[in-house]
């Protein structure tokens, strides 16, 4: 469990945010995040205002990284890459998420490494990670600016027999009339992106092409979204092409691995980061 239960004893009367700068080594950003999240606890009720006084015993959520043994794929002075496998989440969900990418990086490389992009829990390969504070800052506006080439590989529905550009507005949604979660969709009020698909091998038995997608803008869901859009979803997507009876039991996690398979082809989605490059 990444999340455990320390606690500390605070002598002098102090302001909560000061505390943790000043004592226990955090960031002010940091303080501040622990504080907003209710991570601080004092006499069993959460600290709320980071200028509360605090003093006498305390208790703390800290992160306290696991690993699972997942090595880097590459390694320099400032850069670590992993190849995430699917269904591993990149920073925990809440206090109960067992293990995460940030895990495996700061059990590995200390508590100042951090990764410098997302990638859905779905999706698998390569996540770019820093180091140090100053490095992440250097990648992620690299990432900002889009100085940082993507290529993914994916298995779609049907059969794609030429090069693809597809420039579509993508919106993020929550749907009203039902308890799904978050969803984008092409939408003329979105903001502009454009996917490049290149198609590399169609399997006429399983009526599936492998494609590498080439996305020229960052947006949640992008790739997913826009091969859905072009009526070639990706295989083992469980949202995008699905029926909202599906998606929900999905998101509630009834959906049985059966049901998955014989609805999306696969028990997960199929798509890989192949590279970054800049």
């Amino acid at each position: 469990m990444p999340f455990i239960l320390n606690k500390y004893n605070v002598p002098e009367k102090t302001k909560a945010f000061l505390y943790l700068i000043k004592e226990l080594g955090y960031t002010q950003k940091e303080a501040q995040r622990i504080i907003a999240k209710g991570r601080l606890f004092i006499n069993k009720e959460a600290v709320k205002n980071p200028s509360q006084n605090i003093q006498g015993d305390i208790v703390l959520v800290q992160f306290q990284p696991s690993t699972k043994g997942l090595k880097p794929i590459f390694e320099d002075d400032r850069l670590v890459a992993f190849d995430k496998p699917a269904h591993v989440l990149i920073h925990p969900q809440n206090r109960y998420t067992e293990y995460s990418l940030i895990d495996e990086l700061r059990y590995q490389f200390g508590n100042d490494a951090n990764i410098t992009h997302r990638l859905d829990q779905e999706t698998s390969g390569v996540v770019l990670c820093a180091k140090n504070k100053q490095t992440e800052i250097d990648i992620k506006s690299l990432f900002e600016k889009r100085k940082i080439e993507k290529s993914y590989l994916a298995f779609v529905k049907g059969k794609i027999d030429k090069d693809l550009i597809i420039n579509e507005p993508l919106l993020v949604t929550k749907p009203k009339d039902t308890k799904i979660r978050t969803i984008v969709v092409v939408d003329g009020n979105g903001k502009n992106s454009i996917t490049f698909v290149k198609p590399l091998k169609f399997y006429p038995d399983k009526n599936i092409t492998l494609v590498e997608v080439f996305p020229k803008s960052g947006r949640q869901h992008q790739i997913r979204v826009h091969l859905f859009h072009v009526k070639h979803p990706i295989v083992g997507d469980p949202v995008y092409g699905q029926s909202k009876e599906n998606i929900l039991k999905y998101f509630n996690r009834t959906l049985t691995l059966e049901e998955r398979i014989k609805n999306t082809l696969s028990s997960r989605l199929l798509l890989h980061s192949q590279s970054l490059k800049f």
